[in-house]
């Protein structure tokens, strides 16, 4: 059996609980310290790492780890440049021989304070759910493999914590996640999106439990989705590029005029997804932002779930052009329309992009307000 000493984003027992598959419950662990160490946080990255040091390093000893619970840990830890090392931590008064994972020397650079309690209020919940689907591929996929995906993996944990946030949904059937019996989860596909296939009972209205089905989902991440408007000037800003979705419907208009939109990541709100992807997109820098809408894209067959916004912003003449990530390969143009035209083009079902489309008809209901503040 191994006893293991961890100092940093592992000290959260939820974590580690799906780091290693198994109930807290089970599991053996005291808090300690290990001497001659220092915890401090890495520059530009949200985990810590341990010094040389007089303060000693605080974290928690857990005992009686197995030889499978501690491929897992090295199968997590892998993907963040860690080894283990054999060192004597402090428990109470006593000295117990623990191994403990070390950074890669030189791959990290300290950088003042880290605290676990700041870290547990800001991530804790979304790096749960991140490390649970990230464990479901061990022993399936590599450790390489599985570090190329983590961004999306990220994104789509992220999803999870804000399913869990600001839910205005109505459902007068009053029946909730609980009503609903998970048998089985397989996900046949990982990469950029996920296929996920649950076998799943739910309760019918009549009380009764419905016989086990089967539903496939697309599980994709939430996103932002913006519509800059400029009061003043009482115009919008789309933009337009090539779209793989209309592509493969064998739509003859694949190139598709749409809101500034993008997938919330890990470590976002969606409101700072807005701002980024603005500036990524557009080149815009966008004032105040109001709510226009939070709904799913396709219920029935897909996770994806969008946050609308209409942005006020300046849009100059000369605010258009080409933007858009190269290294993603992204070729975005952007045109100004005024108001009036982008309702003709809602009119007349010239806008095929759901989203553009609500964003436009909650404009029309605030334009007046709007541009009475400006």
């Amino acid at each position: 059996m191994n006893s293991l000493f961890f100092y940093g984003t592992l000290r959260h027992v939820p974590l580690l609980s799906a780091v290693l598959g198994r109930d807290a419950g089970d599991l053996d662990f005291v808090t300690a310290q290990l001497p001659g160490h220092d915890l401090c946080a890495v520059a530009g990255e949200v985990f810590p790492m341990i010094v040389p040091g007089a303060q000693g390093a605080p974290g928690l000893l857990v005992r009686g780890l197995n030889d499978e619970d501690v491929a897992r840990l090295r199968f997590y830890e892998g993907g963040y440049d860690y080894d283990l090392e054999l060192v004597e931590v402090l428990a109470g008064d006593v000295y117990e021989a623990a191994r403990v994972f070390f950074p890669e020397p030189g791959v990290w650079q300290p950088d003042g304070p880290w605290s676990l309690s700041d870290w547990a209020v800001a991530y804790g919940e979304w790096s749960v759910f991140g490390a649970e689907e990230e464990m479901s591929y061990f022993g399936v996929r590599s450790r390489e493999e599985v570090d190329r995906m983590l961004p999306m993996i990220q994104a789509r944990a992220r999803a999870k914590v804000n399913a869990t946030l600001d839910n205005r949904a109505v459902s007068p059937g009053g029946m909730t996640l609980k009503d609903v019996a998970l048998v089985s989860l397989e996900r046949p596909y990982a990469q950029y999106f996920a296929l996920e296939e649950y076998d799943l009972k739910f309760r019918r209205y009549d009380g009764a439990r419905s016989s086990m089905v089967r539903r496939a989902v697309f599980v994709a991440t939430d996103a932002a989705i913006v519509l800059p408007y400029d009061p003043v000037r009482d115009r919008v800003l789309l933009i337009e590029q090539f779209r793989p979705g209309p592509f493969a419907r064998g739509d003859d208009k694949p190139w598709m005029l749409e809101p500034i939109a993008g997938r919330v990541d890990g470590g976002e709100t969606p409101e700072t997804t807005a701002h980024r992807e603005a500036a990524e997109e557009a080149g815009l820098s966008l004032k105040t932002l109001h709510k226009a809408g939070q709904c799913y894209a396709s219920p029935g067959c897909s996770s994806e779930y969008f946050h609308i916004f209409v942005a006020i912003a300046d849009l100059p003449d000369m605010c258009t052009g080409v933007g858009g990530i190269s290294d993603e390969a992204e070729d975005i143009r952007s045109f100004l329309y005024s108001y009036d035209a982008l309702m003709g083009m809602v009119d007349s079902m010239q806008i095929a992009n759901a989203p553009l489309a609500l964003a436009a008809l909650w404009l029309a209901r605030h334009r007046d307000r709007l541009r009475g503040a400006a």
